[in-house]
């Protein structure tokens, strides 16, 4: 789930795009490959189950483990 909290964001999707603005969300359907696009600074709130695969069930550069992600910055 994707909700803008400010700025805006477009997610496109494998039929199209959507695009949210301040204060909108969207919930990518289980197994819908997207990627999400902000032309401007945007920050959000997502929220996902910890075992997502942020590149589905390819291994590429931007993969990143769940220790990476928990890491502190």
């Amino acid at each position: 789930m994707f909700l803008v909290l400010k700025g805006s964001l477009r997610i496109e999707l494998e039929g199209g795009a959507v695009e949210l603005r301040e204060g909108q969300m969207f919930v990518v359907p289980k197994g819908v490959r997207h990627n999400p696009v902000a032309e401007n600074e945007c920050h959000l709130l997502l929220i996902e189950r910890k075992s997502t695969l942020h590149t589905g069930d390819v291994t590429t550069e931007k993969t990143r483990t769940v220790a990476d992600q928990l890491r502190p910055v």
